[in-house]
């Protein structure tokens, strides 16, 4: 295992930052002044460093252009009213980027590297962390194979970065969600509880359809039924119906562990909320909307945080919700926000200091 004194520093000379302005910034757009690359070389990890934001030389022959084995992960740095740095649940992060690898057969990141290399970048581009509303920096480690050589098996080398992106609301405004039908995002037995690229990048054809209806996501069903909901578009999704929420669980390995997911469940359990994570299927939601049960949906994501959703449509059945009367998904994105920020007692010990 590598020592966290093993990870060297090389720093800008001049920052960057006195050129952007951090209010309103949108999605993924602006990169802070330093990254941190890895390699992994006959069997090893080595060549650590937090080093100027730059591009990468890569060869035309480089495995994960060919064959997809890339996978990511998306967490948040936020200030609290003291100015002082601390990270959202990196380690739940930690520990689901290696799921991702195994499934992808790629070698685990130590603890050493992911974990102390992204607290150095973070505290080196602290003065990047936005200070408002719905602003943090959010954090991209992601690792991708490097072997320069075309042949379908897993690459024996592998690089890993961290990319720090200042960043303001994803969703500015509740969404309007159609149900898919004809595509899937993932089957029993695939790769969809892993953040593997291939995920996104299948999931495009079907989004950008829906954006030609006027949506601006889709809700994935099962693959076989087309029944069951799953995530909906890049975050999980969660039903408030009667003094329940109800969100699709993760026992068939199809949907993604959020971890935002997991905080939004564990503040609606302290709300008062009974959580069921089980099978949902789109006729029991159209049955409670009916019924005038199917009070909040909204979906939850690191990027998103906490999206509410005001328009569902299955097949030609609309449904539309008035989310300026909603209490239960604002409340959930107000007590997030204040754990985050330092306002609220982080009881679950969610925030780790930078």
């Amino acid at each position: 295992m590598l020592a966290a004194t093993a990870i060297t520093m090389n720093k800008v000379e001049q920052s960057k930052l006195k050129n952007i302005n951090l209010q309103n910034l949108p999605f993924g757009k602006f990169f802070t002044d330093h990254m941190l690359e890895a390699d992994y070389e006959d069997g090893e990890w080595k060549n650590v460093e937090i080093k100027p934001y730059q591009p990468l030389l890569l060869s035309p022959s480089l495995a994960a252009l060919h064959y997809g084995q890339a996978i990511f992960e998306g967490i948040k740095a936020y200030k609290n009213e003291e100015g002082e740095a601390f990270i959202f649940r990196p380690h739940d992060n930690y520990e689901r980027f290696n799921i991702s690898a195994e499934r992808m057969a790629m070698p685990k990141v130590p603890e050493e590297i992911f974990m102390e290399g992204m607290r150095q970048l973070v505290e080196l581009d602290s003065a990047w962390i936005p200070q408002l509303p719905d602003h943090s920096l959010y954090i991209r480690p992601f690792m991708f194979s490097s072997d320069e050589m075309i042949g379908v098996r897993p690459s024996q080398n592998y690089k890993f970065l961290i990319l720090l992106s200042p960043t303001g609301p994803y969703y500015n405004a509740p969404m309007r969600i159609y149900v898919e039908e004809q595509y899937v995002r993932a089957v029993p037995g695939g790769v969809g509880y892993a953040k593997a690229a291939g995920n996104y990048g299948a999931a495009m054809y079907a989004t950008a359809q829906a954006k030609q209806k006027g949506y601006d996501q889709v809700l994935w069903t099962d693959a076989f039924e087309h029944k069951y909901v799953q995530e909906a578009g890049t975050m999980n999704v969660i039903f408030i119906i009667g003094n329940k929420a109800i969100t699709p669980d993760l026992g068939a390995g199809t949907i993604l562990a959020g971890v935002t997911r997991n905080s939004a469940l564990t503040l609606l359990k302290e709300a008062g909320f009974t959580v069921e994570e089980r099978p949902l299927s789109i006729d029991e939601i159209i049955d409670a909307y009916k019924a005038g049960h199917l009070f909040e949906v909204f979906g939850t994501g690191t990027a998103a945080t906490i999206s509410l959703i005001k328009e569902l449509r299955y097949k030609d059945f609309v449904m539309t919700f008035d989310t300026d009367k909603w209490r239960t998904a604002p409340t959930i994105k107000s007590w997030l926000n204040d754990i985050r920020e330092g306002k609220r007692e982080d009881k679950y010990g969610w925030m780790v200091k930078v």
